[in-house]
């Protein structure tokens, strides 16, 4: 299915572009969450009109994350968990407790902003990417220990590599 992109979207295309999608796709998420609209004359002709209005729209959001990700430059998240003497965490740290560390932290960053391969599931020191804007990313570092002193080592340790 072709559609007209409303909005940048990662691995897909900018605002404005014509792309095929697959139709299941274009159907369960681009179409109902507004992030694009079909292909057809009629609502190219609606996207024409709406052009500058979108564009105005997306750069003011754009301000918005390059300032959050500005004050977010250099921030780091202590996260205290259990873990056995190996280091191996009882559970695994996930997006949805990186993002309450840093909304606790007085950051406005929803949980789908939290970009992670995969759950931490070791104490130490890792790196996070946050999706602030599909334009936009910063990174952060979250710090998993057992203690406010192993946490205060560790990041001594990851800021002496």
């Amino acid at each position: 299915m072709e559609v007209i992109l409303l909005e940048h979207v990662e691995k897909l295309g900018k605002m404005g572009e014509k792309v095929n999608v697959k139709n299941g796709y274009a159907r369960n998420y681009l179409l109902p969450s507004k992030k694009a609209l079909r292909a057809t004359e009629a609502n190219l002709a609606v996207y024409e009109k709406q052009k500058a209005e979108l564009e105005a729209h997306n750069k003011k959001l754009r301000e918005e994350a390059d300032k959050l990700a500005e004050s977010l430059k250099g921030f780091s998240a202590v996260l205290i968990r259990q873990a056995a003497e190996t280091g191996q965490l009882y559970g695994s740290v996930t997006i949805r407790d990186i993002a309450a560390a840093i909304k606790e932290a007085g950051f406005g960053v929803e949980r789908r902003q939290v970009f992670l391969d995969k759950a931490i599931k070791d104490l130490g020191v890792y790196q996070v990417k946050l999706n602030l804007h599909p334009e936009v990313s910063q990174t952060i570092l979250v710090n998993v220990a057992r203690t406010d002193d192993e946490a205060k080592k560790q990041a001594k340790a990851f800021s002496a590599e």
